[in-house]
């Protein structure tokens, strides 16, 4: 079984605890920078064992009384129908997709605010349907020069020509469906409005990675530069935060290069800058609450080798360039890992050049080695999700829970009504047939009952897998990798 390394339950109580104390500190107003992901972050859970990917959400149910929300979007965004890669939808959709998550739990979305806003007609069509769904819309303009032009960003011509975002709770999140979408030149125009309204706020950031009171070379650090290698992000040492204390702590260079004009701004607005370094800041606790070290340096260094095959795929793809594949082998060297660390990929890799065909390994809970390959009537994930399936449930891999009866009309559709490229089935179908025999056949549902129990298991593919079998793999929990290497010829 994995070891876990860091104590949820610890770090719930100790984040809302030190955000609570950080608004008392701006006499009961802050507005706070939240980046990363709130829902299903798996990054953080896998590198620090033990942490539940709803942490962050579960820690706003904490302050449930006290806080709402404010959605940034960056109205060019909305323009160009920006994606997400992950989710694989539109930073608009993901909005309304927060939105509505938020208030299933009780907490408030106060309004949406669009950045950036130049009169983009499609940034117009969103505004009216989110006011038809009831949303509160604001609109925060370009400012020319931003962010060096600093006598002009806090002035009537820069921030005073945003709207103010009405608030009413004293802590206000800030948040977004993505990158770049404008959350802390939201944060610093609403302090210039407070200001000028003669109401005292504050403002903080909230982000998990870098841990501020990790190492830098730390493993979970460097799992943080592996994941962000596309975006050229770098951990190092906060220098304002060696200056002014004599103390090293870790930070990111966007972050750093930003503060001497964070601090500037602060000053121009507040009179004075509350924070003397980018790390003064920060509100992650999450470094407070690992208490294996060992456990959570493990995690991240599988991790890293994770983010090495990603970016390997990605650059086949055309999706990153050279300059990332050399980033991410860097960072393997820095965490002393290779990808002969990782079992499953020798597994897969072993009886795919056995058999000829695309292999699949995976690696159970209890360190189990189980493979699959590609069939005529099962691709390689199918067979090897069926095959841990199996073992999982102590069922002898001669006996068939899939009935012939079930799968082969399957087939037959595939092959010869809808003409797709393969027959056999991929993992999702093989899923749906085995719920089929279940109704009939005592061991396959006995075998569906362990399906849970797959969350967390390792899965290397000796080619790259098709987005059917991709969707799967993470609603089961599996954490994949898989070789640079196209599943056909075709490249279409």
């Amino acid at each position: 079984m994995k070891k876990i390394g860091f104590d949820n339950d610890k770090y719930l109580k100790m984040q809302s605890k030190y955000i609570e104390e950080r608004i008392q500190k701006f006499n009961g107003k802050l507005y706070l920078e939240l980046g990363g992901k709130l829902f299903d972050d798996y990054h953080a859970s896998r590198v620090l064992p033990g942490f539940k990917p709803d942490s962050k959400i579960k820690m706003l149910m904490h302050l449930t009384d006290s806080a709402e929300i404010v959605i940034a979007i960056n109205a060019a965004d909305i323009e160009k129908n920006k994606m997400r890669g992950d989710l694989g939808i539109t930073y608009s959709q993901e909005a309304v997709r927060l939105i509505e998550a938020f208030r299933n739990m009780g907490l408030l979305v106060s309004s949406v605010v669009l950045t950036q806003y130049a009169g983009q007609y499609a940034a117009d069509s969103f505004k009216k349907k989110l006011t038809n769904l009831g949303v509160k819309v604001y609109l925060h303009y370009p400012i020319v020069g931003y962010p060096n032009n600093i006598p002009l960003i806090v002035s009537e011509d820069g921030y005073g020509r945003n709207e103010y975002i009405e608030t009413t709770r004293p802590l206000v999140i800030v948040t977004a469906p993505g990158p770049g979408s404008g959350k802390l030149a939201t944060c610093l125009s609403q302090l210039y409005w407070e200001h000028k309204l003669g109401i005292t706020a504050g403002y903080a950031k909230f982000e998990t990675f870098p841990i501020w009171n990790l190492p830098l070379k730390h493993p979970v650090n460097l799992a943080y530069e592996a994941a962000t290698a596309d975006l050229n992000d770098l951990n190092m040492i906060d220098p304002f935060h060696l200056e002014a204390y004599g103390e090293m702590t870790v930070n990111y260079n966007r972050d750093v290069e930003a503060f001497p004009l964070l601090k500037a701004i602060l000053e121009k607005i507040m009179g004075e800058s509350p924070y003397c370094s980018p790390t003064d800041m920060g509100v992650n606790m999450a470094g407070n609450c690992i208490f294996d070290d060992d456990a959570v340096c493990d995690a991240a260094k599988e991790e890293i080798i994770r983010r090495y095959y990603e970016i390997l795929c990605g650059k086949l793809q055309g999706r990153v360039g050279e300059s990332s594949v050399i980033k991410a082998e860097s960072i393997m060297q820095q965490a002393g890992v290779t990808v002969s660390d990782r079992k499953v990929v020798k597994a897969a890799n072993d009886k795919a050049e056995k058999n000829g065909t695309h292999a699949v390994a995976i690696e159970l809970n209890d360190g189990t080695i189980v493979t699959g390959k590609t069939s005529e009537l099962l691709g390689s994930v199918s067979a090897a999700l069926l095959n841990a399936i199996k073992v999982m449930a102590g069922i002898n891999d001669n006996v068939p829970l899939l009935a012939q009866a079930t799968i082969e009309p399957i087939i037959k559709l595939k092959r010869d009504v809808l003409h797709s490229p393969s027959s056999h089935l991929d993992s999702n179908e093989m899923l749906i047939a085995l719920s089929s025999c279940a109704v009939v056949n005592p061991q396959a549902s006995h075998a569906l009952g362990t399906i849970s129990n797959l969350s967390g298991t390792e899965l290397h593919s000796s080619v790259m897998l098709c987005d059917a079998d991709r969707k799967v793999l993470k609603k089961l929990g599996i954490n994949f990798t898989c070789e640079p290497v196209r599943r056909t010829k075709s490249i279409f």
